[in-house]
């Protein structure tokens, strides 16, 4: 089968999941190759949670989990009409989650289960865009609440086998996302949030610049290395005023960036701008089919 490609998706505000976008036909697109080529299961690292776990589904500690639920409740998606994603039907995959947690145990993580969680926008979005006609059987990952780069880089790199059989890794999070600095009113006040009444700011344009200079012209290790330090970038702080968003990133660059990827660079596919300055940058790497590549 090959390795298959590994997606990095900013999933920008709740609005993405009900308008139309370049950002969603490209997740479409991504959606209907998986399909196509017979993915087997979807395995996301996860940003957000419901409210009653934190304003994140983060473990914290040294801990990492993974989603069990057998029926997971969707939270509620402000600003969008619930016909567009209440009799969405969530297709856990059990096994798969009880297996990555085996691995991942397997590599030292504090790993476990939690048959407790429920699914929030930033994974049933993307997967409602991607897979229009029923969901694929999906397993949901958390993230570490220390939000180590490293930590979450290791968390992808051991669930990288799992791209040669089948299975596609995403991580959905965002490019530039700084909630504190986007402009709110047109979306409050129009429900429109790609009103772009001015430029976005030069920050946000710089450092959604360094995003794709990194993955399009770095592969291999050198793909982690540079993820890695984008959180040293002048300008990483007034992208990103939290972590979390972020640590997508790393988990795509440890699934994507061992060894037998060099050579296979990542490609900007579609990008979004909304509320001035949140980027919602869509990266792939690599491709259905591709080959192993045999390392020294």
């Amino acid at each position: 089968m090959g390795l298959t490609p590994v997606h990095f998706f900013s999933h920008g505000s709740t609005m993405m999941l009900g308008g139309e976008t370049e950002s969603a036909d490209y997740w479409k697109k991504c959606g209907d190759a998986a399909l196509a080529n017979g993915v087997k299961g979807v395995i996301m690292m996860h940003v957000h949670s419901p409210s009653e776990q934190g304003a994140h589904w983060d473990a914290n500690g040294d801990r990492i989990e993974v989603a069990t639920n057998p029926n997971p409740g969707k939270s509620p998606v402000a600003y969008v009409s619930p016909e567009k994603y209440v009799d969405y039907k969530l297709v856990p995959d059990i096994a798969t989650g009880k297996r990555c947690v085996e691995i991942l145990r397997a590599e030292g993580f504090n790993a476990s289960e939690n048959d407790k969680f429920d699914w929030i926008h930033d994974t049933y979005l993307i997967l409602i865009r991607m897979f229009p006609g029923g969901c694929p059987p999906t397993t949901i990952v958390s993230m570490n609440a220390r939000f180590d780069p490293h930590y979450h880089m290791k968390v992808g790199s051991s669930l990288r086998q799992l791209r040669k059989e089948g299975y596609l890794l995403i991580g959905t999070g965002g490019a530039v996302h700084n909630l504190y600095r986007n402009k709110w009113m047109p979306m409050i006040r129009f429900s429109d949030n790609l009103a772009q009444e001015t430029p976005p700011e030069p920050w946000a344009l710089e450092f959604r610049q360094a995003v794709e200079d990194v993955i399009s012209h770095n592969s291999g290790p050198n793909l982690r290395r540079g993820i890695t330090r984008l959180m040293k970038h002048p300008q990483y702080r007034d992208a990103h005023a939290t972590d979390d968003h972020f640590m997508a990133a790393m988990f795509v660059a440890g699934a994507a960036g061992d060894e037998e990827d060099s050579g296979t660079y990542g490609k900007l596919c579609a990008e979004t701008w909304e509320l001035t300055n949140m980027c919602n940058s869509q990266f792939t790497i690599g491709a259905w089919g591709q080959p192993v590549r045999a390392t020294s």
